[in-house]
């Protein structure tokens, strides 16, 4: 069995950022795509961001046992991890790296072990975090809203992962990132 490394932060806390600058480096590193019932937004496409199933399509996977981690993270609004994405990198002989919610990074974590290192980005604060959600353009003010809110609870679960990096400089968080990550690693 391989190593997986976790990342988990609050929506618009730049975790999706590290980990494509993290993909980016000769590490060994391969990206689960993760599963959801949400809609696609812009330029994102079923097989390469994400897989996008309707709620009924998600829930025969759940019932069929295809999901190593999954929870209904908005009010009818799933995401998961399927089994297979991490079969499949492995058997590429590569690191499995997830970008997941709080609660399924967790969850992860409790099936791996010591295989796994979980890392939580911060936002430096809740009004940067609104302030970068707002600055995407992609959420109705309700949504965004609706995910600062999330984000606040999210927060209190940072000092049950591995270790937390604080983003408020993105390049000072790229380099926590890619030392805490070759450090693992090696063990």
């Amino acid at each position: 069995m391989g190593k997986v490394i976790i990342f988990s932060a609050p929506s618009g806390a730049g975790k999706s950022t590290i980990v494509n600058y993290l993909l980016g480096k000769e590490l060994g590193l391969e990206f689960s795509i993760s599963a959801t019932c949400r809609l696609a937004r812009g330029e994102e496409v079923h097989g390469i961001e994400y897989y996008f199933f309707s709620t009924e399509e998600f829930e025969k996977r759940i019932a069929a046992n295809k999901f190593l981690e999954h929870e209904e993270v908005y009010a009818g609004c799933y995401y998961g991890t399927l089994e297979s994405e991490v079969e499949r990198i492995w058997a590429k002989g590569h690191t499995v790296v997830f970008d997941v919610d709080v609660v399924g990074g967790l969850n992860i974590k409790k099936k791996f072990g010591e295989q796994a290192l979980t890392i939580f980005v911060q936002p430096p604060s809740v009004d940067a975090l609104r302030k970068r959600l707002i600055g995407r353009g992609t959420d109705s003010v309700e949504k965004i809203e609706q995910r600062v809110s999330k984000a606040e609870y999210e927060m209190t679960f940072a000092n049950q992962f591995d270790t937390i990096i604080v983003n408020d400089k993105l390049e000072d968080a790229l380099i926590d990132a890619e030392i805490k990550v070759k450090s693992f690693l090696v063990k």
